[in-house]
């Protein structure tokens, strides 16, 4: 496996993608509606092995780091929001 040394390159603006996981994923598709103010796409992608856990995620361009940053802060300090990658 190759190391990488150093901070990423990343030309803004571009696509993110958060990687989402909460236990109900109606909950989670609301909390994201209700955070999100530019348009986005939201993919349910895996459960936990023992179905408590639902793993969505969410594309959307940004246009800075800031915006970047902004947007995992919000995501990874709701209450309801168990992680997000």
């Amino acid at each position: 496996m190759r190391h990488i040394e150093g901070k990423p390159e990343i030309h803004y603006p571009c696509v993110w993608e958060f990687r989402i996981i909460g236990e109900n994923k109606a909950r989670l598709e609301q909390i994201i509606s209700e955070l999100m103010t530019k348009p986005y796409t939201l993919d349910e992608k895996n459960h936990s092995s023992k179905g408590r856990f639902v793993s969505m995620h969410l594309s959307v361009e940004v246009e800075s780091e800031e915006e970047r940053n902004a947007l995992y802060q919000s995501l990874s300090t709701h209450k309801e929001i168990s992680m997000v990658l």
